[in-house]
């Protein structure tokens, strides 16, 4: 049994966990079920898996900068989350049961292929590893601070049945909306930030028209440079950035300094926009050699193995179709994060921080949704609801989870539907 457990936590973190690995065998088991020659399977196996890691090269170098930005914001405002008293740190959580979020991913995982296999309603295949590994870690957490003393089959056959519904279902609901923004069925989202994206993409009409789309507005030509989404990451963030590094040295100078090293803060500040924009490029080459690579790829499992099955995957796919709705959503859930911060401090609610990477990533994708219906103004709003929806959940979760309380600080949108839902089930189960 022991020997059985350690091959189920191997294969979720050396497989599940891996999305190039992950989404590697999946490229070459369809091109073998295809029967492709075996210098196309090669290449083809070879370029999912190298967009697959530009895409995570990408989002790792603008994960890096948001970090940055994150303690530009701490060292402005001087504030920290706080957490209850006699809470298991995160690191303590993943030492102690990071392999039984392994084991539900593993487990989770099979369950989901066999629900989507059999239920002629839901075809989608869940293929966002990385995502699946630290919602399963959620999953342990709420479940022990329900119950500290819940045994470990409780723990695992619990987790692995909500993820693998939650897998099973999510690409489903969102993919009326998917479909119209990539305007086919080749691909499914798969990502914790689904809530959001499809409350904007219905939303949006009522507050705009998706003839206004972002990527269509209007500009003086002295501001027509912010047409390249490049260039304007570069400016936008930079500028921000810029303003940041003041404010903060202000407050706290031996931050900024330490942050900066041995440039100037204000040059330091300006290579970052720099460095967001790069970012950005290097994301959405990846995204793009990834797609163009694995749809044809699946094809063989949606024939041979799963009918009609459709790969959803993370939400950075849908960053190619309007990549200025992305920063977007993100400079306007900012504002409405920072706004909320300032209001549950007064008032005393809670102390929260500006999840940069979360107000980023869902806010960003959610933005392209709410642009396709609503352009511009859903784009404002998709990010100011994914602002919101953050601030509120954090404050929340922060004063419930006792085990690994930091993931409330990491929380996209679906995290909290799921600890809300897991709570009320497991109160009537504990």
């Amino acid at each position: 049994m022991v020997a059985f457990m350690d091959f189920l936590t191997w294969v979720g973190t050396n497989i599940l966990g891996q999305p190039a690995v992950l989404l590697g065998i999946v490229a070459f088991v369809g091109l073998i079920l295809q029967k492709k020659p075996f210098s196309e399977t090669l290449v083809g196996t070879a370029k999912v898996m190298i967009g697959v890691v530009m895409m995570l090269a990408g989002a790792g170098l603008f994960v890096d900068e948001l970090v940055n930005f994150q303690s530009l914001i701490t060292a402005a405002t001087g504030v920290s989350p706080k957490y209850p008293p006699n809470y298991v740190p995160l690191n303590d959580l993943i030492a102690q049961y990071g392999s039984y979020a392994a084991v539900i991913m593993t487990v989770a995982f099979i369950l989901h292929l066999i629900l989507v296999r059999i239920i002629p309603k839901f075809r989608h295949v869940y293929l966002t590893g990385h995502l699946m590994w630290w919602v399963s870690l959620l999953v342990v957490a709420v479940i022990l601070t329900m119950n500290p003393n819940a045994s470990a089959r409780q723990i695992i056959g619990i987790g692995a049945v909500v993820m693998a519904i939650y897998w099973t279902i999510q690409p489903a609901y969102i993919h009326h909306a998917m479909r119209d923004v990539i305007g086919s069925d080749a691909i499914g989202y798969a990502h914790t930030s689904s809530l959001v994206a499809l409350i904007s993409y219905h939303v949006g009409k009522y507050i705009g028209k998706p003839e206004e789309s972002t990527e269509e507005i209007k500009l003086p030509k002295s501001l027509s440079f912010l047409k390249d989404y490049a260039v304007s990451t570069a400016v936008i963030l930079g500028l921000i950035m810029v303003v940041a590094a003041i404010v903060g040295y202000v407050k706290a100078p031996d931050t900024i300094t330490s942050l900066a090293g041995d440039l100037n803060p204000i040059i330091w500040a300006i290579l970052r926009g720099v460095y967001f924009a790069a970012a950005i490029v290097v994301l959405l080459t990846g995204v793009k050699m990834f797609v163009g690579e694995i749809v044809p790829a699946f094809k063989g499992i949606s024939e041979k193995v799963i009918p009609g099955a459709i790969p959803a995957v993370d939400a950075p796919v849908v960053f190619p179709y309007a990549p200025t709705a992305v920063i977007i959503g993100f400079l306007s859930g900012l504002g409405v994060f920072l706004l909320m911060m300032g209001l549950f401090i007064a008032v005393g609610f809670a102390v929260i921080v500006p999840p940069m990477i979360m107000l980023f990533f869902p806010g960003g994708a959610a933005a392209v949704f709410g642009n396709k219906t609503g352009g511009w103004k859903g784009a404002v709003f998709a990010g100011a609801l994914n602002g919101l929806i953050l601030a509120i959940g954090q404050a929340v979760t922060l004063q419930f989870l006792t085990y690994g309380t930091e993931l409330a600080t990491l929380g996209d949108p679906d995290w909290y539907a799921i600890v809300g839902i897991l709570k009320v089930i497991l109160a009537a189960i504990f």
